[in-house]
Order: structure tokens, then C-alpha cells, then sequence
């Protein structure tokens, strides 16, 4: 018996409450309004268009999600087990967590929670067996652990740290600058940032950013990003004297990265438009302080991702025929692409990410979503391959062109982070830290297998269960995909999962269409009038499943947050006798109208747009919120979304439940829990964190009728 069902089986002997079953559910009247946009000639309704305003300015809004939170926490606060599971979780996530160590200016850092801190401490180290002394403590910025640190940037001297805060899980960031010696936070502060992180000069005086202009009162959640622009900022100076180096007023939808050269003397502009890695290069000569930027790329046709230089000669990550990525160099002084030059070449497995320490390239490969990692020289020589203990996926191996040394953290569904320690001269990998969680990895399994898509397309899953499980038909199994923005899904620890499969329940992650795992093939193989595909392979998944005896419909959940809980919604319109729960999470679920608000414009990309006509039918033909239909029985539905998300704005996750609730038939909940002070997900403190997968949880054991014998 596991310590999680030890502890229910308690509770519920203990218990007399009245059981979610015994609930009658009276869903909120939701308001109706007669608007009907015409999309090229298709008259298409949106009865809930007020549920877009802005929670903070809107009072019916906010009434209304009062409402609906009020029966969702009561439904899921009478669910007897949901205590139980709160005490599991809880004592699963106390146990000291770290990041792997980085090294910037001469000292180590690395990241570090106790337990159960809302938000991570930042250390410094003056050796690596050094004694850790606290450089910053995010916990100590708000009562609820709600004001997050979102970014770092170190001067090269190790004088300064440029760091970002977010407040509420908000993308707009504030940039404060602290002098590290002392300890002393400067008067420093710079607003309005977003997307973007400071890239410091070579002197430590200063560093170049992204900023967008103040929004409109009232405006700063829900209207697009727009006429992004690049400064340089010097310590010490107000925000107002920063001087504008870099603008286009005639393309507002460009937005731009920078990084400086570590020779100091190139500041290299990375101009993007979208999310697709498709990028225009501009590059300035710090020595001429009057000099302007010059373009080295001047269209958007493919990724060139800048990994450092040889004075003039730059290197990049690129798709320039190459669509699983190679390395190429640059010369600046002969920038036609016909004198481009390979370095490493394309190779069977998908290039990730490429770093430059101990002048090696460091390159990260994606084999079948696993990681795999070599080691080549500027002249593109072979070096060596970093070994793994197993199926997983390893992170790091930052660091600076002359360091000797490197750091990465190794993680798998069933095994929790260890951090070692690589040196770059022998190829030896040292265990610094294993994360000791109260969870048993021999206790469990972690397997890949592939199964055929609907148009016959190979489709890797991983899954990961209780060792020794009976393949009957019978298990609470969790599906969960992405599938979109070139974004890979990889095995990774957490402990969220792991209470899920302590509970009994398989843990299914697909690997679709229109993710990261197969180059760029695979990738726009799942986007625009081709995003049924990544519907098709989600649905694929489910029936293997399903016919491979795992689980069954009543038995089978369904994850996804972002761009996944588009994926959720779609699915269960289009096949909602396949599946016993939805699980749906900030997902964007109006198609025809995200391009509207806040990033919303950067995933036509992905999506396309309802204002292209071919588009706009592709698009119509899968929204979720335009395609649930009266009358339909509906599987047991939790949509989470959260009121400061101002990357993909509750309004979606609104509309798509207020429609779903009117549409729905039978007795399945179909219900929405919003979270308050809280966005996207990034910078969630632990205590919502728990809360909220305890109500998920507790959910899924109630609808998909679990025993926990």
C-alpha cells in the first residue's frame, strides 16, 4: 500500500461529508448577447463576447467568475479524498530542490528551495564547495509569494546583476539592478518590458533591453504588444535617460532580442515577428559609437540563432537547408550565402540548442524526445558524447567560451533531478546533488512506444505506471500533449505526476504534430490548414490506449495547458465519447479572435489567421468554443485558467465554459476554476501550485471512479 492510499483510507474512515455525487449542480446564468461577426461572408455569433473584458476593469466579469468559482470549489471541496491528496502532495514537494550550478564573473550560483518556499532563492558561491550565501530571496517580495524573479543577466565583471520581477504571473517584467559585492539594490528601474532579457557591454557600465511604450490606462492585459524598441541603459541613470539605439515604426509588429559578443564588440539585434524561429540579423560595432546597425540577414526565411564569434566571423544555429539544424559561420566582411560556411552538419536527430564553453560547441539533440548531447570543435571535429543513465532529459551546460567546466541536471517521468558537474577537458561527469524525494523510482516504469496517426504517420509516446500493472482495461490513465510552437515535449520529473502515479493512474505523453521533436517537417506538419493533424494524433493516442488495453473512455483523461488546452478543447468537441474527464488549462480557445489580444498576434504563425479566408475555414472548423453543440454529452470537464494571464487571456477560458455549460447534456460536471493572482503559470507560488493539481486530482479520482484498494 502506498503512503498515499494509506493516508485516503484513513481520511475516509474518519470522514462523513457529502460527496461530490451527491451534489446537484446549478450552473450560473450566464448572460447572452446578440453579436454576430462576419468572417468573409460567414455570419459566425459570439453570445459571450463580454466575458473578454478585463476581470480588473469589468464588474459583471468579476461577478461572474465569483459565481463560477463558488460552485467549482464547492464541488471540489466535497470530494472526500481532496484533503488527502493536499497532505500527499504537500509532504512530496518538502524536499530541497536545486538547480544545476551556473558560473558568471568569477562566482557559482545556483537555484535552491527548501521545500515547501513558494518561489526559488537565488545563491552565490565564491568556490564550488564554497560556503552558499543568499544573493536574492523572491519569498520575502510579497505576503503570498505571488511577486516572482523572472530573468538574470550578470555583468561579465561580476559587479552587477540585472534581474527581473513579475508580479502575479504576469509577462510585463521590472528590471532592477543590484551591485553583487554588497548586496546594495540600485535605484535602478526599468518598466514595460516583456519578452526580452538585458545583454551587459563588455565594461559592466551598462546594457542594451526591450521595452514597449507604456500602455493606455486600463490597457496593460488585454491590448496587443506592439512598437517594441532596443535601449541602452547605464547603471545608475533614470529609465528616461536611456538611449533609443534601435526602432522600426514602420513594422510594429517586429520584436527584438539582443546579445553582445564576448570579445565585447558586436551587439548582434535578432529580429523576429511571430513564434516560428524564422529571424532577420542586424549587427552594430560597439568601437564606433556613431556607427548604426547593419543587416547580415535581411528577410525572415529561416532560424539564425546566434551562438558567439570568432571576431568577425560569427556562428549560428540555423535551418538554412537544413531543416533538423545544423551550425554554420558567418564572415561578416563576405556575407553572401554562398560564402556561409558548415560547421556541423545536419544530422538524423533534430539539433535543440548549441552552446559555446571551453571552445567546444556543446550541441543538445532531440533522439525519438530524448536527449542526446555532443561535443565538437570550431572546425565542426568530432569530440565525444555525453553519456545518460537512461530515457530522460538533461538541461544546462551553460557557461563562457573559456571556462573548463560545465553543469547540467538529469531528470526522468520516474526519476527525480540529479545535478553533476562536466569537465570539458576529460569528458567526466561528477554527481553533485540527487534531489531526495520520498518517492520510490525502482517502483515504477518508463517506456517509449509509437503507434500509427489516422493518415498513418509514426507518433513516439512515452508512458510511465506502477511496475507490475495489469493491462486489463481497467487503469485511471492521463493523456497529455501539446503538439504546436516547435516545442518538444521531453521525459522530465515531477512531483505533481508522480502523486498521480503513486494514485494508480498512467501517466501517457504524446509526441505530436507541430511540436520540437523532428525538425521542421514535423513541426509545420501541425500548423495552420495542417493543425488537424496534431487533433488526429491526440485522438490516435487515446484509442491505442484504448485498444491496447491501458484504459478505457471511462477510465481516460485528458491534459493540456497553453496551446494544449487548445489541443483538449478540440478533441473533446470533436470526439467527446472517447474520453471520461478533460482537464483543459489556459488554453486559447476562440480561434477566430486571439490574434487580438497581447501576444495573441505572434501565433498566426502556428495558427494562421481568421482574417485570411482559407485560413479563417481551417480555423472555424476546430474552435473549441465555436464548435460545442447543444445538445451533447460532454465528458467531465475542469477548465483552470487564471485572471492576470495576460498571455492567453481568460476570456478564451470564459467564453468556452459559459458556452460549454449551456450546450452540455447529462450529469458529467463540466466546470472552470479560476485562479486570482495568478497568470500563464510561470512564477506560481508552490502553495496555488498544490492547491491547485489537488483539485485536479481529487477531480480525476471522483469522475474517472478510481480505487485505491
Amino acid at each position: 500500500m502506498t503512503k498515499l492510499v494509506a493516508v485516503l483510507t484513513v481520511v475516509l474512515m474518519l470522514t462523513s461529508v457529502v460527496s461530490a455525487a451527491d451534489k446537484v449542480l446549478t450552473y450560473p446564468e450566464t448572460h447572452r448577447v446578440e453579436h454576430v461577426d462576419d468572417h468573409h461572408g460567414t455570419k459566425v455569433p459570439d453570445p459571450y463576447r463580454w466575458l473578454e473584458d478585463d476581470v480588473r476593469e469589468s464588474k459583471d466579469v468579476a461577478e461572474w467568475v465569483g459565481m463560477q468559482n463558488e460552485v467549482t470549489f464547492g464541488y471540489l471541496h466535497s470530494i472526500p479524498e481532496r484533503e488527502a491528496i493536499i497532505k500527499r502532495l504537500t509532504d512530496l514537494w518538502n524536499y530541497e530542490k536545486y538547480g544545476s550550478p551556473f558560473k558568471e564573473g568569477g562566482r557559482y550560483y545556483f537555484y535552491k528551495n527548501d521545500g515547501l518556499q513558494n518561489q526559488y532563492v537565488l545563491f552565490k558561491q565564491e568556490t564550488l564547495d564554497g560556503e552558499p550565501t543568499v544573493l536574492l530571496d523572491p519569498n520575502t517580495w510579497s505576503e503570498d509569494g505571488t511577486v516572482a524573479l523572472s530573468g538574470t543577466a550578470f555583468s561579465e565583471d561580476g559587479q552587477y546583476l540585472a534581474y527581473g520581477i513579475a508580479e502575479a504571473g504576469s509577462d510585463w517584467n521590472t528590471w532592477k539592478v543590484m551591485e553583487i559585492d554588497s548586496g546594495t539594490v540600485l535605484s535602478d528601474e526599468l518598466n514595460w518590458v516583456k519578452f526580452n532579457e538585458p545583454s551587459w557591454t563588455k565594461d559592466g557600465k551598462g546594457f542594451f533591453y526591450g521595452r514597449f511604450d507604456e500602455p493606455e490606462e486600463g490597457a496593460a492585459f488585454q491590448d496587443l504588444n506592439l512598437n517594441q524598441k532596443i535601449f541602452y541603459h547605464r547603471v545608475g541613470t533614470p529609465q528616461s535617460e536611456d538611449v533609443l539605439v534601435y526602432r522600426r515604426p514602420d513594422h510594429p509588429e517586429w520584436g527584438f532580442g539582443t546579445s553582445v559578443s564576448d570579445d565585447g564588440r558586436y551587439l548582434i539585434i535578432t529580429v523576429w515577428k511571430g513564434t516560428d524561429d524564422r529571424y532577420r540579423i542586424l549587427y552594430k560595432d560597439l568601437t564606433e559609437p556613431y556607427g548604426m546597425p547593419i543587416d547580415l540577414i535581411d528577410n525572415f526565411d529561416y532560424e539564425y540563432t546566434f551562438i558567439g564569434n570568432d571576431g568577425p566571423v560569427f556562428y549560428f544555429k540555423s535551418n538554412l537547408d537544413a531543416p533538423k539544424r545544423r551550425v554554420i559561420a558567418i564572415d561578416i566582411r563576405r556575407p553572401q550565402p554562398d560564402q556561409f560556411r558548415e560547421i556541423v552538419p545536419e544530422a538524423e536527430e533534430t539539433l535543440t540548442s548549441v552552446g559555446f564553453v571551453g571552445n567546444l560547441f556543446i550541441t543538445e539533440y532531440l533522439k525519438d524526445a530524448r536527449t542526446q548531447v555532443k561535443m565538437y570543435t570550431t572546425n565542426g571535429e568530432f569530440v565525444r558524447e555525453v553519456e545518460f543513465p537512461g530515457i530522460g532529459s538533461a538541461s544546462g551546460f551553460n557557461g563562457s567560451r573559456t571556462d573548463t567546466e560545465t553543469f547540467y541536471s538529469f531528470s526522468s517521468f520516474a526519476t527525480p533531478p540529479s545535478s553533476y558537474r562536466y569537465d570539458i577537458i576529460t569528458g567526466k561527469s561528477n554527481l553533485l546533488r540527487r534531489a531526495e524525494v520520498d518517492f520510490n523510482p525502482d517502483d515504477f516504469e518508463v517506456k517509449q512506444v509509437f503507434y500509427k496517426s489516422k493518415d498513418g504517420t509514426r507518433i513516439p509516446m512515452f508512458l510511465a505506471f506502477k511496475k507490475g500493472m495489469k493491462l486489463d482495461s481497467s487503469n485511471p490513465t492521463l493523456l497529455y500533449g501539446y503538439g504546436g510552437f516547435n516545442i518538444p515535449l521531453t521525459p522530465g520529473f515531477s512531483i505533481s505526476r508522480a502523486a498521480w502515479m503513486e494514485m494508480g493512474g498512467i501517466l501517457a505523453v504524446a509526441n505530436l504534430r507541430g511540436g520540437g521533436e523532428y525538425g521542421e517537417a514535423w513541426h509545420k506538419a501541425g500548423t495552420k490548414l495542417q493543425k488537424q493533424n496534431v487533433f488526429d494524433d491526440f485522438i490516435a493516442a487515446a484509442e491505442w490506449l484504448i485498444e491496447n488495453k491501458y484504459t478505457r473512455t471511462e477510465k481516460l483523461a485528458i491534459q493540456g495547458g497553453s496551446n494544449g488546452g487548445l489541443l483538449v478543447g478540440a478533441v473533446m468537441t470533436q470526439r467527446p465519447d472517447l474520453f471520461g474527464a478533460c482537464l483543459p488549462a489556459v488554453g486559447v480557445m476562440d480561434m477566430l479572435r486571439f490574434h487580438k489580444f497581447t501576444a495573441g498576434r505572434y501565433w498566426v504563425d502556428d495558427y494562421g489567421s481568421a482574417d485570411d479566408p482559407e485560413e479563417f475555414k481551417a480555423l472555424y472548423a476546430y474552435s473549441p468554443y465555436h464548435n460545442l453543440k447543444s445538445g451533447t454529452k460532454y465528458p467531465s470537464t475542469l477548465v483552470t485558467t487564471a485572471d492576470t494571464d495576460d498571455r492567453v487571456v481568460p476570456g478564451h477560458s470564459f467564453k468556452f465554459a459559459a458556452r460549454l455549460q449551456e450546450a452540455h447534456t447529462g450529469d458529467a460536471p463540466v466546470l472552470i476554476r479560476i485562479e486570482t493572482r495568478a497568470g500563464h503559470g510561470a512564477g506560481k507560488p508552490t502553495a496555488k501550485i498544490i492547491e491547485e493539481v489537488a483539485d485536479l486530482w481529487a477531480f480525476l479520482l471522483h469522475e474517472l471512479d478510481m480505487s485505491l484498494d
